[in-house]
């Protein structure tokens, strides 16, 4: 369960590293209330995942997950780079994540 709790941390830190793009430096409301609330609850369910998952791993994958999912988001959505390069390096934090979590 702590490891659903903490992919859903993730997935809610994606939600808020990709708000920030639509908040305009916080000036427009409703993208700033979904930016905190997403924030919040990523941070309260990375909180509740580490009750019985070491910290270190925890934080990587929370981190990892936040991070490739905001690295294709920012491809998908504003036309960011999409280069082998680029995506070989996504690929490589994704084997991380498997390794930590097949490690733990």
């Amino acid at each position: 369960m702590a490891w659903i709790l903490l992919l859903a941390a993730g997935l809610f830190e994606v939600g808020w590293a990709v708000g920030l793009k639509f908040t305009d430096g916080f000036t427009r409301l409703w993208p700033s209330l979904g930016t905190l609330c997403s924030m919040i609850v990523s941070l309260g369910l990375l909180g509740l995942a580490l009750r019985s998952l070491p910290l270190g791993t925890a934080y990587a994958v929370w981190t990892g997950v936040g991070t490739v999912g905001t690295a294709l988001l920012g491809i998908a959505l504003f036309a960011e780079p999409a280069t082998a390069a680029r995506l070989g390096c996504i690929a490589l934090i994704v084997a991380g994540i498997a390794g930590l979590k097949l490690l733990a």
